[in-house]
């Protein structure tokens, strides 16, 4: 198993939707790279994120990225949605160089890789948000979420409830 830090916008969306992906066997909402290890702290740099461990025999790292550029907007810096503010912007994180690097090669393949404004760093900080952020869109599915309900559905459907 592998782990990779993903990053957004709101996490609670970010969450709902990799949990659906073939491959991932973990997920867990929380902040990256931030100044304290405490979540009685502001966000002092941290970004919202969600911990993600993948097989990375079903799955690659390029191809959650692919999937993860569906929920983006991945021109945008510091927003998602209605959501505004450096803890909202976006990025792939990991103590792992080589998924750094899959990770910069899968942007930098893009012909619009110039305008891409996810960012690609190694974690340095996680800490694990409050109990009230885990899976927060499957205790309360009508909390605003910036990614769109069809895209989330289509993905349950597909992924998680095939034969539906």
């Amino acid at each position: 198993m592998e782990t990779v830090y993903f990053a957004g916008g709101c996490l609670w969306g970010v969450q709902a939707f990799l949990k659906t992906l073939p491959g991932v066997q973990f997920t867990e909402a929380g902040r990256a790279n931030g100044q304290s290890s405490t979540l009685n702290s502001d966000y002092d740099g941290y970004v919202e994120c969600v911990k993600t461990i993948f097989d990375p025999k079903s799955v690659t790292l390029t191809e959650l990225m692919e999937y993860f550029f569906e929920i983006i907007d991945p021109y945008s810096l510091n927003k998602q949605g209605d959501d505004v503010g450096e803890k909202y912007r976006t990025g792939v994180y990991s103590k792992n160089p080589d998924h750094l690097k899959e990770a910069e090669s899968f942007i930098n393949k893009r012909d619009d890789h110039g305008l891409i404004m996810v960012e690609i760093l190694p974690l340095t900080n996680y800490v694990r948000s409050a109990e009230e952020h885990q899976d927060r869109l499957s205790k309360h599915p009508n909390d605003y979420c910036h990614i769109p309900q069809s895209l989330l559905e289509k993905y349950l459907k597909v992924h998680v409830n095939p034969e539906d």
